[in-house]
Parts: C-alpha cells; structure tokens; sequence
C-alpha cells in the first residue's frame, strides 16, 4: 500500500473490504489505543465540520492526538511553501490530514512529506467521504457488489471519487449532469478500466430520470461548492431540473436509500424536508465518517509501522 490516501484508487478492492469490515468493528464497540502516542496535523485551506470533528475524536478514541492548523496560521503555498511545511511537520507528526482547494497541493504534500498524507477533500477528489459512504451502504443493504448508484448533479470531487469507490468495488454508477459539468475525462477512464474487472457498469446521462431508473441508492450533491460562489447564480440556472425531490425518487427502487454529503442547500439540490424522509441515510453518512476514519488511520499509521517508515 502507498504510504499516502490522496485517492480512492490507493486502495485496492481488497483493501477497501479490509477498511470497512475494522470501521464496523470499531462502531460496534470501544476502540482500543491503537495510536497511543501519535499525533495527526490536520492541515486546512477550508473549513468543515465532519471532516475536522470526525477526525479530531478519531485520533482521540484511539489514544493519540490530533493538532488542528488553520489557514491564518499556516498560509499554505503563500506564507510560507508547501514543501517547507511538509518537510517541517515530518518532524512532528506522524499523519497529516489535509483539506487543500487543489489537488496539486496535496501531490506536494505527498512528495516532500517524510509521513503519510491523507486526501481530506480537495478540488479533485474526497476519498474518505466515498469510503465512508460504503460503509453506510454496506450496513443497509448488506453488499455493495451488484447495486447502482445514481448520482444527480455536477461531476464534482464526491462524485469522481463516487465513480472509483463504485467501480473498484462492483457497484454501477450512473451520473445525469447538465451540458458542461460532467465527470473528469480521466477519472472516467480510470473508473472504467476497474469496471471492466468488477463487472459493474459506468453509465453518463443528461436526465435525471433516466439515470435514477431502477437504483438502489440516489446520491447528490450541492450545485456550487466551496470556492465556486461567484458562479452560484449560473450553477443555479444550469442545474434547476437536477433537484432530487419526491417525485425523482419514485424513479428508483422502492427502498431506494437517499445520500448527500453534507452540507445541504435545502430547496436548491434537495427539496425541504427530504433529510429527514424515511429513505434518508444521510445523518448515518456523517456518523460513519468517524468510523471509517478511525479504520483508515489505523491501516496507515500501523502499516506505515511496519514497515519501518516512521
């Protein structure tokens, strides 16, 4: 395994079945001090709830530490270089966290970092959310392997990492985006060729209707996210028939599971009131990712152990 989770596609099908299975374990009961003593920066150019919190009492139910950097204090790639911080932080901690605007960002990390780095969301890629959102499937529909996933709305950082989880996994992945907001060309390439091994199925779709025909899980996500504000209004009038509403939702199948990320824009992505339908798994979603966090520093920091990289 690579010393790094910068994305999905680090992770093997076996391993991603291996992370799941400890995150189980460790929801369903205490957590041992696995990490008794280590400490994880969490490196951030964007704010967030989950992410920070469910790392944060990761690290502390398994007995090590985590240390929060904001971007006043650090100024990523403007204060001070991302190498220099990277090169810095290996002698302090041992993971680092990071929630950076681009990608890139976090491939420098990675290159200068003398210790694991962990993909916490960037422009590309959120990896620990699709892993986390596995988990929840997994709890309610008992497999992955043979289920379709509809995503409606823009190909953003959840839905290509959405698209590798799905496809390394055996899960079929439908995506309906509007003209010009479809997935990354090279994800897609990259999501077919684990299709072609697992037997599932990448399909691309204007309509939202024929995309969420049949699924078992409808997923999306916010029309503009973190840094896209000032493209809000055009976003809005792009994706006005991409709302997932009560009347979308009966294309799927009857126990069809809802999910989103979080945050919502209630009445823009999502009609009122559907976080709280009955076919809502979104709350379990942001719960597990402590869960899975927890397997996921545990895999990386202990392996990382053993293999004489501390």
């Amino acid at each position: 395994m690579k010393k790094d989770f910068l994305s999905v596609s680090d992770f093997s099908p076996q391993e991603i079945e291996q992370v799941i299975e400890q995150a189980m374990i460790f929801k369903e009961g205490d957590s041992p001090h696995l990490l008794s003593g280590r400490i994880l920066a969490l490196l951030f150019e964007k704010p967030s709830l989950r992410t920070r919190v469910s790392f944060e009492i990761a690290m502390q139910q398994l007995g090590g530490y985590a240390i929060y950097l904001s971007p006043q204090e650090v100024g990523l790639g403007k204060r001070e270089s991302v190498p220099d911080v990277a090169k810095v932080l290996s002698r302090y901690v041992d993971c680092v966290t990071a929630r950076t605007f681009s990608h890139e960002t976090l491939i420098s990390l990675a290159k200068h970092s003398q210790v694991p780095v962990i993909n916490a969301l960037s422009d590309l890629e959120h990896p620990c959310q699709a892993l986390s959102d596995l988990l929840t499937i997994y709890e309610k529909k008992g497999r992955l392997a043979g289920l379709t996933m509809a995503f409606v709305g823009d190909g953003n950082n959840v839905a290509n990492s959405l698209l590798l989880a799905t496809s390394l996994t055996g899960m079929s992945f439908h995506i309906a985006s509007p003209s010009g907001y479809q997935i990354n060309q090279e994800i897609l390439g990259q999501g077919r060729k684990f299709a072609s091994s697992s037997r599932s199925v990448i399909k691309l779709f204007s309509s939202p209707e024929e995309a969420v025909n049949s699924a078992d899980i409808v997923y999306t996500d916010v029309w503009a996210s973190m840094g896209q504000d000032a493209e809000a209004d055009k976003r809005r009038l792009a994706f006005h028939d991409y709302k997932v509403d009560e009347r979308l939702l009966s294309f799927a199948k009857q126990d069809v599971l809802f999910m989103h990320p979080l945050p919502a824009h209630h009445g823009e992505e999502i009609s009122p009131g559907l976080l709280d339908d009955p076919r809502s798994v979104v709350f379990d979603q942001a719960e597990n990712r402590l869960h899975l966090q927890k397997a996921l520093l545990a895999k990386i920091l202990l392996q990382t152990e053993s293999m004489g990289n501390r």
